[in-house]
């Protein structure tokens, strides 16, 4: 039963992205964590490989891969023996041919919205197994089981169809915790709205209701009755469980929720974990801010969203003439999206690596903008782009190429994370100050992956004017990010700070909350957060409802006005 749980919770924690070629599409891997040779054990692996072999031939799905781990016994030796209870750990793999054909678990604000339950299997609500029983000290006689796969198919290719069809605002699978778990979850991150929910049968069967976690989902949507109406004609039936509500509290019956405090509630574990892996003043911190810095956008005055506009095409063939250059190191690997931004804004982008530079194959004589891009140059082995940045110093011809090309006035630069630490590094933007700002580790003391708010000052940053007082969205993603400033802020050309001056929101701790500083003229870039990673709306961990047909994101802008500059000056 325990195999045939992990294919369906594997598979319901995909529904909400639509599938190429649907569920036929979907490959598996099973790994199996077993104490085999031991009394019975064999026997126990045999009847669990069978159940998930039958129930993914049922499904007309595959499992071509996996391991075994089939020696989970610890003996000791006073004679005391340990046995792992055995495991099938299941990964499921699918295309996907349009990502923006998908649902999020979060909320949407919209009134008038309304919240199916759709169960993929029948039978009892049981809890055995699942996290409530855990939570009181139980493992429970009964769990869930699959007792159609038939209807487990069509439910899974009705909510998939639902999807593509545009009738679903938001979805979540309820086998973490069960029905109650999943709608907080949905609430958390949606702040001002709540739920009411309608509860079936008798106040007895409210336990096993809530908190089973046999295979099901609940989803947003706006018109409840054509929902239902659909998948009653898939022979399939949807409870209507729960009303959008315009106040933070989950209800229900007669019980009122908070949600926010629940919120803290679910985050704690993460909290006392956090304390154990980083400064505790951090992990503090994050627990303090993580409700208080919400994503908060303002996007350019007059920017629209479309290609068109901008005069650039996702098709784009031919040459523009206007050339720029990705610098790369072994140990790279950010040059692609980089690279792509650059295509995209109109330039012609040339693949340059550093022995190309240092043999004098190249010497960027013909080219208009050199970028270097994020990654890991040498493995970090020296420190954050120390290794990189002796093989510009250490090397005649490379160091030539590139004094040659930033004495020029018609050139640009950008440094984007790993390519940010070499620029500062060489002292490129203010190459006649004795102090040059430098990148220290991050006072998390650990690499930060984030998705955060980017404020955009003024400032004289070629690249990013016009997008001056606008708040976006981007990725981050290093572990020496830290702008350490000899001076006072003023005395630098800031071209990007992080909204928020606290951890998590400054994720860095750098000076001024510092995100970006580019040359006094404006024209060379150093930049730690990805623009180029959130390049496309779906590049975003959350971007506007409100403007959910947009085709490109404004960090575009800043590539875009790259090329201006460089043809106004040709």
């Amino acid at each position: 039963m325990g195999g045939q749980l992990a294919i369906a919770e594997a598979l319901t924690n995909r529904v909400c992205v639509t599938l190429t070629h649907g569920l036929k599409g979907v490959s598996l891997s099973a790994n199996w964590m077993w104490p085999a040779k031991n009394s019975g054990e064999d026997a126990r692996l045999y009847t669990a490989v069978e159940a998930v072999s039958d129930f993914a031939i049922k499904l007309g799905i595959n499992i071509p891969t996996g391991k075994d781990s089939l020696s989970m016994t610890q003996k000791y030796p006073d004679g005391k023996v340990v046995y792992s209870p055995g495991t099938v750990i299941i990964s499921a793999v699918a295309e996907v041919s349009d990502v923006r054909k998908a649902v999020s678990p979060a909320l949407i604000d919209e009134p008038d919205t309304q919240i199916l339950y759709i169960a993929f299997t029948s039978g009892p609500s049981s809890l055995g197994g699942s996290a409530f029983a855990q939570i009181v000290g139980q493992l429970g006689d009964e769990v869930p089981g699959i007792t159609d796969e038939n209807l487990f198919r069509k439910a899974f290719e009705a909510v998939q169809e639902l999807i593509r069809e545009g009738h679903i605002l938001a979805g979540h699978d309820i086998s973490a915790g069960g029905i109650i778990t999943a709608l907080l979850e949905m609430c958390f991150p949606t702040p001002e709205v709540g739920m009411e929910v309608s509860l079936p049968g008798a106040e007895e069967d409210l336990i096993s209701f809530l908190f089973t976690e046999k295979p099901g989902v609940v989803i947003q949507v706006k018109d409840a009755d054509k929902v239902t109406g659909l998948l009653r004609n898939r022979g399939l039936d949807a409870y209507n469980l729960a009303r959008i509500t315009r106040e933070r509290v989950l209800t229900v019956g007669k019980h009122r929720l908070d949600i926010d405090r629940l919120r803290d509630v679910w985050f704690s574990t993460s909290h006392k974990l956090d304390r154990l892996q980083r400064p505790v003043s951090h992990a503090d911190l994050r627990s303090k801010n993580y409700g208080r810095q919400p994503l908060v956008y303002t996007f350019p005055k007059g920017f629209d969203g479309r290609l068109g506009t901008l005069g650039i095409s996702r098709k784009r063939s031919g040459s523009s003439g206007v050339t720029a250059a990705i610098i790369r190191e072994k140990g790279v690997n950010g040059d692609r999206e980089l690279a792509y931004a650059l295509f995209l804004a109109g330039f012609d982008v040339r693949d340059v690596h550093m022995t190309d530079l240092v043999s004098g194959r190249e010497d960027l004589s013909d080219v208009k903008l050199i970028a270097f891009p994020g990654g890991f140059a040498n493995s970090d082995v020296l420190g954050s782009a120390k290794g990189w940045a002796g093989a510009f110093l250490y090397n005649d011809r490379a160091r030539k190429a590139l004094n040659d090309f930033y004495e020029r006035p018609d050139t640009l630069s950008i440094g984007v994370c790993n390519g940010c630490q070499l620029v500062m590094e060489l002292g490129l933007l203010y190459r006649d100050d004795k102090d040059h700002p430098k990148m220290h580790h991050n006072g998390s003391e650990k690499f930060e992956s984030a998705f955060v708010n980017l404020t955009i000052p003024e400032s004289n940053s070629v690249m990013l004017r016009g997008l001056a007082g606008s708040q976006l969205g981007c990725w981050v993603a290093h572990g020496e990010g830290r702008f350490r400033l000899p001076e006072d802020a003023s005395r630098y050309q800031v071209a990007a700070r992080y909204t928020y001056a606290e951890y998590p929101g400054n994720p860095n701790d750098s000076d001024g909350a510092v995100a970006a500083l580019c040359s006094h003229d404006g024209r060379h870039l150093a930049i730690m957060p990805h623009l180029e990673r959130s390049l496309f709306p779906w590049n975003w961990g959350y971007y506007p409802v409100e403007r959910r047909g947009d085709e490109i994101s404004p960090w575009v802008l800043a590539f875009v006005n790259a090329k201006s500059w460089i043809l106004a000056r040709s």
